[in-house]
């Protein structure tokens, strides 16, 4: 079962928990998981993946332009019926990370992407729209960033495995 995790990053944060959301993913028996660059993507491993996790850093309480761009082809992608989550970086608590995760989830949406983040039904930690993490604390949730990734690939092998 192939799972991608494609991000988007300047400073390095959000590449780093794309790391360990894929290390998560890697977890679950069967999923085959491989992280990307928005400017490196492997096009043929992307159709091919039940399950997409796409990570952005915050700007101005929205995804970054280059994440926008990367998500408005999606569709190239052949993305429909699969399953989509989002992750997010911020610099700051209360930085905008969860309208950036909704914006991400709205365009796997539009796509014809199945969203999906556990939300209450996992039990604690609550993850409702996905996990974000704060600039200078990242350490502070990486093991929610871990969890999520197994989460994902759990549901994803569910519906498709």
């Amino acid at each position: 079962m192939k799972c991608s995790v494609v991000y988007h990053s300047e400073s390095g944060n959000t590449k780093a928990m794309a790391e360990i959301v894929a290390d998560g993913m890697r977890q679950v028996e069967g999923a085959e998981v491989r992280v990307f660059s928005i400017d490196a993507v492997e096009a043929d491993w992307l159709r091919e993946s039940v399950c997409l996790v796409a990570g952005s850093p915050t700007y101005y309480a929205s995804i970054s332009g280059e994440m926008k761009l990367f998500l408005e082809t999606l569709g190239k992608y052949g993305v429909a019926g699969k399953l989509g989550g989002a992750f997010a970086t911020a610099n700051y608590i209360h930085g905008g990370a969860e309208l950036a995760m909704q914006t991400i989830l709205d365009h796997m949406l539009v796509y014809g992407m199945l969203a999906y983040s556990g939300g209450g039904s996992q039990g604690k930690p609550v993850i409702h729209l996905g996990p974000q993490a704060v600039a200078g604390r990242l350490e502070e949730t990486e093991e929610t960033f871990r969890l999520y990734g197994q989460r994902m690939a759990a549901k994803a092998a569910e519906l498709f495995g």
